[in-house]
């Protein structure tokens, strides 16, 4: 329960700025991000169910392209497709 409790607290804090700025590493998207693969991980190493790996492994995922996505546009690139 503790790990489904930590990654609704990451997904609703994960949301991106509007205003287009470069985030540094400290943000609370990377931060996210991070904590998501750490969960991951963790999750392999205690011998999760497969469904709860590939689970935290799609959210880590996701998380991390939201935070590429928003670099690349913050930077002038295409990203990724906004819905």
């Amino acid at each position: 329960m503790q790990v489904v409790h930590l990654l609704k607290t990451l997904i609703k804090g994960s949301h991106m700025p509007i205003k287009r700025d470069v985030l540094l590493p400290d943000h609370p998207a990377y931060t996210n991000a991070v904590e998501a693969l750490r969960l991951y991980h963790e999750a392999q190493r205690d011998g999760a169910s497969a469904i709860e790996v590939e689970r935290l492994r799609q959210i880590a995922e996701s998380l991390f392209q939201a935070v590429t996505d928003h670099q690349l546009r913050a930077l002038g690139k295409p990203g990724g497709t906004i819905h």
